[in-house]
């Protein structure tokens, strides 16, 4: 996400439920305002790990309720509200509020019982409580704190399935922990690759994965009560590519954990595809803490890190997973292409861009690459200066540096901020995002540059494709000499802010093309679009000459 949404996105939210500092100025003035003291919530049982006074863990599909207390120091009307936080976005002025109830109360000690049906989906929700003087209208307003914040409210963790893994990638043969939180008895789990429509045997419905395991069934009911780690099995011969744990509860339940498994050794195939999985887990917004709200910068510029172990919200699939990176594998899947899968984590642990080089001819970045070490950005450079081939599928790359900090990613500066613009190795850099509320048509600028990007597409100049935008780039003057507007979206995010995607050539013979808008991959049925695609892939991928290859 670009620094300008991120700035939008805040707004929003601390306006919707307000900082800290709104949040007590709200519990503390006026005066004649009633109050709540003692203020608690439980579910009625036992407590899940983790719980306490403003913190509580239910299980909707098992009767699960939650049972608010507190006492009134005089008569008022008390609203209710559950409010689930994480869905503010630029343009909503509040966080959407799922339930409510509000009862007309004497002074004395309540209950209030919020008992969300099964359909809600598992999370943190904040029970916002207003208290308000029937007579005069005063009123304070508890579970307004903001992320990171003094909770002044009670929260509710709905339980579902979480699974997560100790990285984000595996070799075959290395032994995979799972840590699981569920409080069922009973769990089921089991391993699918996200392969081709023809692969013989068991599909998974929700990922259209295949059954590289049988279903293992594990007694879960010494661990009811908290979160446990479990080894599961090996990442055996299978071939490198995108995976998926899944775990079941008897009641249905399920969570999903992707993963990936990484070749034996680099350069088993000669074309590379990253996938962006420190994004992955910058744009998941679940709530380790219990504030009510995910544990993010994009929630809060208070978080600085994020946590790469962390369950994903959503059942265990990242933000936009299907429109962007299971787009292409399905691509790849469709048109039988195979690469070696490398995560962000294997990328950083690559020897040197001479590793690399010798390895692959192409390096394919098909999501959002925003978030890169300094280790990962010297690699893919020093990668290119050697006559490697990228390409970029998406918009707004390397666009952050981070560092690794054990378990954690921990943001810094944006590159261009450090002496490396990222639109001197991608060829464009991020100008602009709204969301996706102007999206428009690709138009073909210059075909004649590359004539074999539109070959049998039926695109020329002037023609149209697609509808694109959310996130978008341009170039810049540090990119690379005769960097070249092949297509463009004119003026999409106002006046001389255009979307261009973009072909550029080295001295050292790299080839790099960027699309320059963050959901093109997610336009690949599109037969002109998967037609340019495949052209591209089979240029760059082609090994141009032995003299390139000993340069390298």
């Amino acid at each position: 996400m670009g620094l300008m949404l991120r700035r939008d996105f805040l707004r929003a939210a601390f306006t919707a439920l307000a900082a800290p500092a709104a949040a007590r100025a709200q519990s503390e003035a006026p005066a004649g305002a009633p109050r709540l003291a003692d203020l608690r919530v439980s579910n009625g049982s036992a407590p899940y790990a983790g719980d306490g006074r403003l913190l509580t863990t239910i299980t909707p599909r098992r009767g699960g309720k939650a049972v608010v207390s507190f006492e009134l120091d005089r008569p008022a009307v008390v609203l209710m509200e559950a409010v689930r936080t994480d869905t503010i976005r630029v343009g909503r002025p509040s966080g959407a509020t799922i339930w409510r109830t509000q009862r007309k109360l004497p002074a004395g000690r309540h209950q209030l019982v919020w008992t969300p049906g099964s359909d809600v989906q598992p999370r943190t929700y904040v029970l916002r409580l207003t208290v308000s003087d029937p007579r005069t209208g005063a009123r304070r307003v508890y579970g307004n704190h903001g992320p990171r914040g003094r909770v002044t409210g009670p929260v509710v963790r709905l339980q579902g399935v979480g699974v997560a893994l100790t990285r984000p990638s595996y070799a075959p043969g290395q032994p995979t922990d799972l840590v699981v939180a569920c409080d069922a008895r009973k769990l089921r789990i089991q391993v699918f690759h996200y392969g081709g429509a023809a692969d013989p045997g068991e599909r998974d419905l929700a990922t259209n994965g295949i059954a590289v395991t049988p279903a293992v069934a594990v007694d879960w009911s010494g661990h009811a009560n908290g979160p446990a780690r479990l080894r599961l099995f090996r990442a055996g011969g299978w071939a490198s590519g995108l995976y998926f744990a899944r775990v079941g509860a008897s009641d249905g339940r399920v969570g999903y954990a992707p993963f990936i498994v990484r070749p034996t050794r680099l350069g088993t195939r000669r074309v590379a595809a990253v996938l962006a999985t420190n994004t992955w887990q910058a744009y998941n917004f679940e709530d380790a803490d219990g504030d009510g709200w995910g544990d993010s910068w994009y929630v809060s510029e208070d978080h600085r890190s994020v946590d790469l172990r962390r369950p994903y919200l959503d059942f265990g699939v990242p933000f936009r997973f299907r429109d962007w990176d299971l787009a292409f594998i399905a691509w790849l899947n469709r048109t039988g292409k195979t690469a070696d899968f490398l995560s962000d984590d294997d990328l950083e642990a690559v020897g040197s861009g001479d590793a690399l080089r010798r390895a692959y001819d192409l390096v394919v970045f098909p999501g959002h690459e925003e978030y890169v070490t300094t280790k990962a950005y010297d690699v893919v450079r020093r990668y290119r200066d050697l006559g490697g081939n990228l390409m970029f599928l998406a918009a707004n790359n390397f666009f952050w540096r981070v560092r690794r900090d054990g378990p954690l990613i921990v943001k810094e500066k944006l590159w261009r901020q450090v002496g490396k613009p990222e639109a001197g190795l991608v060829g464009v850099q991020y100008v602009g995002s709204d969301q996706g509320q102007r999206q428009g048509p690709f138009v073909v600028a210059d075909a004649s540059a590359v004539p074999w990007l539109f070959a049998g597409t039926g695109l020329g100049d002037g023609a149209t494709f697609g509808r694109y935008g959310i996130e978008i780039d341009a170039r810049a003057p540090s990119s690379p000499s005769g960097t070249t507007v092949v297509a463009r979206i004119p003026d999409l995010m106002g006046a001389g802010r255009s979307a261009e995607m973009t072909y550029y050539e080295t001295a050292a013979g790299a080839r790099v093309l960027a699309a320059g808008v963050i959901n093109f991959v997610a336009s690949m049925t599109d037969p002109r679009v998967e037609r340019l695609v495949e052209n591209a892939w089979n240029e760059l991928s082609a090994r141009k000459s032995a003299r390139a290859d000993a340069r390298a």
